[in-house]
């Protein structure tokens, strides 16, 4: 019997059936044929589909969030048993001012000897501060050894650093992915110092005063060793002697990191001053949030974009700090979380711009060394923006205190024009 051939399916560049004698037989689509094209992922999906980088990213996210949450919880808990905010507000400063001092310290250690070999006991000796810290609270010890407590929680790694480290190592030959991975960075730096202290406040007020700080310290630890333990995408130790000075390379970039600090540090006291003025103190740290989101947001979408030169998100910056004193004018609540959202949103973009300088002007192997500089430096600036700021409303009032944050901004934008010796973050 002859055999016979029956298409089954004439539909172009689909399989072709056919039945010969009592064989079915599926041949593949014609050679040419256009086959579907493939739904191009974006580009976070890009980014986290590259192996080892969501192991290293949730342990980085677990060791972040405490950075919020430490100042709160130590506040509450020493003001809360010693019935002193002055004695806390002291320590906290002092954990700050020792941090100055032993951060670039460590970083160097991370850069020379590598990130799991110095993050792990550098941890393990912050929370053995944490832990020495709660017990001198519990115990009523001398207000000196709260001090020497706190400060030793200096040594806690600059976690956020060691992550960007990572992605520099992971992505040297991809600019475009770098962007994005930096942006997604700053946006986790806002939401982690957005929830911190939320989550204190609430675990100190809700549980135990001391909760927040043990929490702190168990997510600290926790979180390290996951990051640590994700070998593969640790930056290699490079041999070669190390050449240059990080702080000078960084000289023309660290009045803007300092000016900038004042920018955050004073435009939260400054709110946080308004708003008890109006008997709306308790609405400070949902209206702050919004800050927050706003730059987390600006984090996320930046990333997805083009970069921009540090000149033009600096001049964003020092416009949309404005908003903030012309919405506390008005005396409405709503005008001024949106002000303050809007505000947020120059956050992120500036500082993912001004990272990225720090990456390309750290002397090669020193790369944790050069970004602790500039969240030190971050962080004097806020120190100095609390204190301004609180001495403007003092003086002038909260509504016209926010001329502080305002001027600078402009001071910001103004370290900037100069920067001949700035690259674009895009070159």
């Amino acid at each position: 019997m002859p055999a016979t051939t029956t298409t089954a399916a004439r539909t172009a560049g689909a399989p072709r059936m056919t039945v010969t004698g009592s064989t079915l037989v599926i041949a593949g689509p014609p050679a040419g044929a256009s086959r579907p094209a493939r739904t191009p992922q974006g580009p976070y999906r890009r980014l986290f589909a590259r192996p080892g980088t969501r192991g290293f990213t949730a342990g980085n996210l677990l060791a972040r969030l405490p950075m919020g949450m430490f100042g709160v919880s130590a506040v509450m808990m020493i003001a809360g048993q010693r019935g002193s905010y002055a004695l806390a507000g002291a320590v906290t400063a002092t954990g700050l001012a020792a941090t100055a001092l032993v951060a670039p310290w460590t970083a160097r250690l991370v850069d020379r000897h590598g990130q799991a070999r110095i993050a792990v006991p550098a941890t393990l000796i912050a929370v053995l501060g944490s832990l020495s810290l709660i017990a001198c609270v519990r115990t009523g010890a001398p207000a000196w050894t709260l001090f020497a407590s706190y400060a030793l929680t200096a040594t806690t790694p600059n976690i956020g650093g060691m992550s960007r480290a990572r992605w520099t190592h992971l992505l040297r030959d991809s600019p475009a992915a770098h962007h994005t991975a930096m942006s997604f960075e700053q946006a986790a730096d806002e939401l982690c110092f957005m929830l911190g202290p939320v989550l204190a406040a609430f675990l100190c007020s809700a549980v135990f005063p001391e909760a927040g700080t043990l929490a702190g310290a168990a997510l600290l630890l926790t979180g390290m060793l996951v990051f640590t333990s994700c070998r593969a995408t640790q930056p290699p130790v490079a041999a070669a002697p190390r050449k240059g000075s990080p702080l000078r390379a960084l000289g023309p970039l660290m009045p803007l990191f300092l000016v900038t600090g004042v920018v955050f540090g004073s435009m939260e006291i400054t709110s946080i001053a308004h708003l008890d003025a109006r008997g709306l103190g308790a609405s400070s740290g949902l209206v702050l949030a919004l800050q927050a989101a706003g730059s987390c947001a600006a984090g996320l979408l930046y990333g997805t974009l083009r970069p921009r030169s540090l000149q033009a998100c600096v001049c964003a910056l020092a416009v949309l700090m404005t908003l903030p004193w012309a919405a506390a004018a008005t005396g409405s609540l709503p005008a001024l979380g949106c002000a303050l959202l809007l505000a947020g949103m120059a956050t992120a973009p500036t500082m993912v711009t001004a990272m990225s300088q720090v990456h390309a002007l750290t002397p090669e192997g020193r790369l944790n060394e050069g970004m602790t500089l500039a969240v030190t430096a971050i962080f004097a600036g806020i120190a100095a923006g609390s204190a301004g700021a609180g001495l403007a409303v003092e003086s002038v009032g909260p509504t016209a205190a926010y001329g502080v944050p305002a001027a600078a901004a402009l001071i910001a934008l103004a370290t900037t024009l100069p920067g001949r010796s700035m690259r674009r973050a895009s070159d």
